[in-house]
């Protein structure tokens, strides 16, 4: 039997983290949650320097599954349900033992489960995390899946339990945003949207499609028997141990109702303002915006660019008991304690508008608006931050500047605009490389070329070679990119002399204001994004 190391021993003599971090990540670790995790969460150490550690302490070899020739009457040997609980995927029998690729090869407990249930000596191997569940979601899944067509019962629900449970848990797992089921004519394609991309996982046969469809649909309350029209709905459940909810919406195409299914995991609700990967200009700027008694205060950008994680991670700053906080949205996306959040329900006639009325009425001090959408709902919020309240919305334009005009567009009183509006702040999310295989290059001269445009300082720069964490895209996880514009007396007299937008736009730069793009050229510099990643979300200026 191998001598019993501690992970905390082993790192220590590596000298990758010191007594004080494991001491810290101890602390602040959950109730089951291994140290190698709470060391990884809180950036001590990476993936990939885990696994060389335990690689060369404890003499276990490293594989990557990536292309792995995996032996599938292997998989007999372990359950599903239990590769996924203790990220294990069986690989080969030789020489009369299981070869199993393991998170984590110190977990004896579960090397002795093994021994016992499959009767064979267990030779644990190294693998990331990521590489297991990918392998679990390929190989397990597709066994499930693949069952004769004569054997499919429709009338039997078991199949279908079990692949929407197998659809979620991946998506789960692999930190998916949105799941698209999309009904094509010979078969049905899932793909997920990881980090903003999506990618097809999973191809389900066709004559399971009505009852996926169907088994979604009842969970969500929506009308099993419509299907010829839109249908949106939400599913609050449990998935594993993760809590979620669960956004629904179908669309009736050519070959089925194609569903898309809107993850939000609701541990990675509530993030705090300094996890939003402000600079420390824009988070000075940002602070002061929101702790005014009144104001507007906007935030823009495409769907899908952080806006409402930014405006939740807000209000959650400002709850304190002596506040009233009242928020209008549709759908309401999380649900906060001690904060009244009212679910717009137009087939009632409870608008933007009218809930926002009705808002005003019941002594609110910070009032949230999820969408400014048209005339009216925008007025009523201007004259609600004219009155003493503070009021957050969203609103969707290319950038900071370009929010005043489109207020004016909607039919605002200049004069409105310019008495209300404390500060704008537009946001895209670019996909952050990859920490485990990170490697510096020096800039080409196109980049240099950018950075030289923008009045940013050229310097080394990073890209993800790709590695089994990140499954070889170079990538894992996104950043946010920022601009924020304040409202300054200045921009308020321009406005009110009717100055032209270049005008007010030379002046803030002049200001020395840091737009999108220069905000993207810093995080580059600092290793967490590439060139082509803010090239595909930021104009130069």
């Amino acid at each position: 039997m191998p001598t019993r190391k501690r992970l905390g021993d082993l790192l220590q003599e590596a000298g990758l983290v010191t007594e004080e971090q494991i001491e810290e990540a101890l602390q602040a670790k959950k109730n089951d949650q291994k140290l190698g995790d709470a060391l990884l969460e809180h950036n001590f150490i990476t993936e990939r320097q885990l696994i060389e550690v335990l690689e060369f302490q404890l003499g276990i070899p490293h594989v990557s599954l990536y292309r792995y020739p995996i032996d599938e009457q292997v998989l007999g040997y372990v359950s599903r349900e239990m590769a996924q609980q203790h990220y294990i995927m069986p690989l080969k029998i030789q020489d009369n033992s299981l070869l199993v690729a393991m998170k984590d090869p110190m977990d004896y407990y579960v090397i002795d489960d093994l021994e016992l249930a499959t009767g064979l000596s267990i030779s644990p191997v190294i693998a990331a995390k990521d590489d297991i569940l990918y392998a679990i979601n390929k190989y397990y899944f597709k066994n499930e899946t693949q069952t004769p067509e004569e054997e499919i019962d429709t009338d039997d629900e078991a199949p279908v339990i079990r692949m929407l449970d197998q659809l979620l848990t991946t998506g789960i797992q692999l930190k998916a945003s949105d799941i698209h089921i999309d009904p094509q004519e010979a078969d049905v394609h899932v793909r997920y949207r990881i980090d903003g991309r999506l990618q097809t996982e999973k191809i389900v046969p066709k004559q399971m499609q009505n009852a996926l469809v169907a088994r979604i649909k009842i969970l969500a309350n929506l009308n099993i028997t419509q299907t010829r029209l839109p249908q949106d709905g939400r599913i609050k459940t449990t998935v594993g141990v993760t809590p979620v909810d669960l956004r629904i919406s179908t669309l009736p195409t050519v070959f089925g109702e194609k569903v898309v299914i809107r993850i939000l995991d609701l541990n990675n609700a509530l993030m705090d303002l300094t996890e939003l990967h402000f600079s420390e200009e824009n988070y000075k700027k940002y602070k002061r915006l929101i702790g005014q008694p009144s104001g507007l205060v906007l935030l823009t950008g495409p769907t899908g660019s952080g806006k409402t994680s930014t405006l939740y991670a807000s209000i959650n700053q400002l709850n304190r008991e002596d506040v009233n906080i009242v928020t209008v949205e549709d759908p309401v996306e999380y649900q906060l304690e001690g904060i009244n959040q009212v679910q717009v329900n137009t087939s009632v006639g409870l608008t933007f508008a009218s809930g926002l009325r009705s808002i005003l009425r019941q002594d609110p001090n910070i009032i949230m608006v999820g969408e400014i959408r048209d005339q009216e709902t925008a007025e009523i919020a201007i004259r609600a931050s004219l009155t003493g309240h503070l009021v957050f919305s969203t609103l969707h334009t290319n950038n900071a500047i370009e929010t005043i005009p489109r207020l004016m567009d909607m039919g605002i009183e200049p004069y409105l605009v310019v008495s209300s509006l404390s500060g704008v702040v537009a946001q895209r999310l670019v996909r952050q490389i990859c920490r485990d295989c990170k490697t510096e290059r020096e800039p080409t001269e196109m980049e240099k070329d950018i950075f030289d445009k923008n009045g940013v300082e050229a310097g080394p720069v990073y890209y993800g070679q790709g590695c089994n964490v990140c499954h070889h895209t170079g990538y894992r996880g996104r950043v946010a990119i920022h601009e924020v514009l304040v409202v300054d007396d200045t921009i308020k007299s321009m406005l009110l002399n009717q100055k032209s937008m270049i005008e007010i736009r030379d002046y803030i730069r002049s200001e020395g204001m840091s737009f999108l793009i220069q905000d993207g050229l810093e995080k580059m510099k600092k290793g967490l994004t590439t060139m082509e990643e803010i090239m595909q979300v930021s104009i130069q200026v």
